[in-house]
């Protein structure tokens, strides 16, 4: 009797749960308000993409960046007053395409400042904004096209079985990604993950912060050949990066015959870097990309990215999802280690966990609050270090607990460890750990294994542990967690009702180690200088949702 009552004390406080997520909710309300209402530099060359600008400049740069870096340097109303009247009106005055317009702006050809000038004349603004209604009812009819041809596959081929199981392209290039795409679709994974390259401004940003930043070049075979086979001509001319464009476009075609074969849907996921996240959306709901992962949180405590830039940037891209009807991933929460590093002491893992699911649960509510369904965010079951704490399963089963209860009606991600997170068992024990979580869960989630070069044997372990976890769920519901599973939830929740505390409280500089709002902060934190408010009161996406 005395340990039934020990561990009924020490259940998941229900009633805990509940203040944390409408303390969640209100943070994140006032927050989103404000991301509205912000323009980015990402978000006007997004906007330029919508308008059907693509590829390179003459000096090889991204076209898109570089026409609105130069509209910056002449624009007399910064950069709030937006780019899309100016560009339309010149599109008018000049009778350009917009590509061959973005060509000339971007090399000084054209100045938009002188456009933007005509705006002032009411007729003249008038057809400025018939025409860019126009262009983005263009990119309109395209996203729903893409949309309307996902659900009729889905219905044709039908949903792959739940648990959903991926795992992510490890070919830099298109000319191998084909091969892989086709090799894991084959062998039975149902979502593919593309890592997208870092896009200039951020790579520019860490090479100014002196950081190496990778590169990409087309990959060759160890007999010094590339993988050509599924390429067409064009494209054995011009290689392309995995996770560009053209490249995912190429995918998408490749993935679907193949589900055709095994008669069931395959679904494309991006992984978006920072400062990048509103073209991404753009290329995710033009090429039928089906999942992104979208964390702000990640990318400001992560990364390092201003606050302000990463919320208005996701604020900018849920509207794209929203209309394309695209799953998004939002991570289990960042490891915040600046108060420990401040203390000089490290925090126990309850506390690092608490911290990162008060994050995890700001940035579901932001999604939310932008009109994403439940059931279209993905969120993650668990912080992956966790599988390289003592007693990884317990811990992992009360986390998984605690978010089965805050999110009941999404998909929740049960990602494989990598590195220094696989734990003391190399990752052995990972299977069976993802199958005690799933049979207290039940089939609603995305099991995500690390890359291996045995597809078949890795997709079949997967599949195995997903498939008795469901069914055990399915005929035996899960007592009450007990012993460390409910003290370490307990504890959790605990630092992260605190970690919503501080951040209402005294802003992000505990949790990110910078004083709000001094120049120190705003040099250090990438993207602080290219925010602003929007001072244009034509909105482009009027629209799009």
């Amino acid at each position: 009797m005395a340990r039934r009552a020990a561990t009924a004390k020490a259940e998941i406080p229900v009633a805990a749960l509940d203040r944390l997520a409408e303390r969640a909710a209100t943070l994140a309300g006032a927050w989103a308000a404000r991301a509205r209402a912000t323009t980015t530099v990402g978000q006007e060359r997004a906007i330029l993409r919508l308008f059907g600008v693509t590829g390179l400049d003459r000096a090889g740069h991204p076209l898109a960046g570089a026409a609105v870096d130069r509209w910056l340097s002449t624009a007399r109303d910064g950069l709030g007053g937006g780019i899309a009247l100016p560009f339309a009106m010149a599109l008018l005055e000049y009778d350009l395409e917009p590509q061959q317009l973005a060509l000339d702006v971007a090399s000084g050809a054209v100045d938009l400042a002188l456009e933007a000038e005509l705006l002032h004349e009411p007729d003249r603004r008038a057809v400025a904004e018939a025409e860019a209604r126009r262009l983005v009812g263009v990119a309109i009819e395209r996203i729903d096209a893409d949309r309307i041809a996902r659900r009729e596959l889905e219905d044709l081929l039908g949903e792959a079985t739940r648990p959903w199981l991926g795992t992510t392209l490890t070919e830099p290039d298109l000319s191998g990604a084909l091969d892989e795409v086709v090799a894991l679709a084959s062998a039975g994974f149902d979502v593919l993950r593309v890592e997208v390259p870092i896009g200039r401004e951020l790579a520019d940003r860490l090479h100014a912060a002196g950081q190496v930043v990778p590169e990409w070049h087309p990959h060759e075979r160890p007999d010094g050949t590339a993988s050509t086979a599924r390429l067409d001509p064009e494209e054995v001319a011009e290689p392309a990066a995995t996770g560009s464009q053209r490249a995912l476009g190429r995918l998408r075609r490749v993935a679907d015959g193949v589900a055709a074969e095994r008669r069931a849907y395959v679904r494309l996921a991006t992984a978006i870097p920072a400062l990048g996240v509103p073209e991404g959306a753009v290329v995710a709901a033009f090429e039928r990309v089906d999942l992104v992962e979208a964390d702000p949180m990640a990318e400001i405590v992560g990364v390092g990215v201003d606050p302000d830039r990463s919320l208005a940037d996701h604020a900018f891209a849920r509207r794209l999802h929203r209309r394309a009807d695209t799953l998004i991933a939002i991570g289990p929460g960042p490891l915040v280690v600046a108060p420990d590093l401040a203390r000089g002491q490290p925090a126990d893992a309850a506390t690092r966990s608490g911290r990162a699911l008060a994050l995890q649960l700001l940035g579901v509510a932001l999604t939310r609050a932008d009109g994403i369904a439940a059931d279209r965010i993905v969120v993650g079951a668990y912080p992956a270090w966790l599988l390289g704490e003592p007693s990884a399963t317990a811990r992992v089963l009360g986390e998984v607990a605690i978010r089965r209860h805050l999110y009941p009606e999404h998909l929740l991600r049960f990602d494989e460890g990598t590195g220094d997170d696989i734990g003391p068992g190399g990752g052995a024990d990972w299977p069976f750990i993802v199958a005690a979580a799933l049979g207290r869960t039940g089939p609603d989630a995305l099991v995500m294994r690390r890359a291996d070069p045995d597809h078949r044997r890795h997709a079949a372990e997967g599949r195995a542990a997903s498939r008795v976890a469901a069914e055990l769920a399915g005929i035996a519901p899960p007592e009450a967690l007990g012993g460390l599973a409910a003290t370490h939830a307990s504890a959790v929740v605990d630092a992260a009702l605190a970690t919503l505390d501080i951040l209402g409280d005294r802003g992000w500089q505990p949790l990110v180690g910078e004083p709000p709002g001094s120049d120190a902060r705003r040099r250090r934190a990438l993207g602080g200088d290219a925010v602003a408010e929007r001072t244009e009161t034509f909105d482009p996406l009027a629209g799009l949702v």
